[in-house]
């Protein structure tokens, strides 16, 4: 059997679909279905329906998903059941916000520690330890780190970057504004919050 082919734009809308299953209350309907789903998050019921095609053959005609097993099948889908170890560069405000966030457990992801080039402290308010940079290779080594996270300004992001990867770092999730240059085989997802921004007002603008 072929593995299903699956577009970036359905794995951003799959969180969403999480998040509103598990915030429904624990007395609602045991089943639901693709369009009370649509209709709750703004989308059209077909594409919903085929985004949970893709993720769980569960669905049935008329009864929709067992909402249960829906959430295991996403979660399964998403790998949020197995754990991936990570660390952060750049301890300034906002790598520390990130490196605090106790959230990001519920979708597999585990910050283990930050670095930085001049730590001002060597723990967060959440006790997670900040190490000098030149710590990183061997913490990654000794904790099967994959995954790195740059918040450094976009001046050293490029620097950060080629240490990580070094580092034996495979997948770098980036919020410093400025495009990376990296191996084919490491994956690079940007989290450009001007560009959101600046989405966000002209949406608001047009609506004065």
């Amino acid at each position: 059997m072929q593995p299903k082919k699956f577009s970036k734009a359905m794995l951003r809308r799959l969180p969403g679909y999480l998040d509103y299953l598990k915030s429904l209350p624990e007395d609602a309907s045991s089943n639901i279905s693709a369009r009370t789903m649509a209709n709750a998050l703004g989308l059209g019921d077909v594409l919903v329906r085929k985004d949970l095609a893709m993720v769980s053959d569960g669905g049935r005609c008329k009864t929709g998903h067992n909402r249960e097993n829906l959430i295991k099948d996403m979660e399964d889908f998403l790998d949020y059941n197995k754990t991936a170890n990570a660390i952060l560069v750049g301890a300034g405000k906002m790598g520390q916000a990130l490196l605090c966030y106790d959230g990001f457990e519920d979708y597999g992801l585990n910050i283990m520690a930050g670095f930085d080039v001049a730590p001002s402290r060597s723990k967060t308010e959440s006790g997670k330890c900040i190490y000098p940079n030149d710590q990183m290779a061997a913490f990654c080594r000794e904790n099967d780190v994959r995954i790195g996270i740059i918040t450094v300004p976009g001046a050293y992001a490029q620097q950060a970057c080629d240490l990580l990867i070094e580092c034996g770092i495979k997948a770098i999730w980036n919020f410093a504004p400025v495009h990376l240059h990296a191996p084919k085989n490491i994956l690079v997802q940007n989290e450009n919050l001007a560009i959101s921004l600046t989405a966000l007002r002209m949406q608001l603008k047009s609506q004065e």
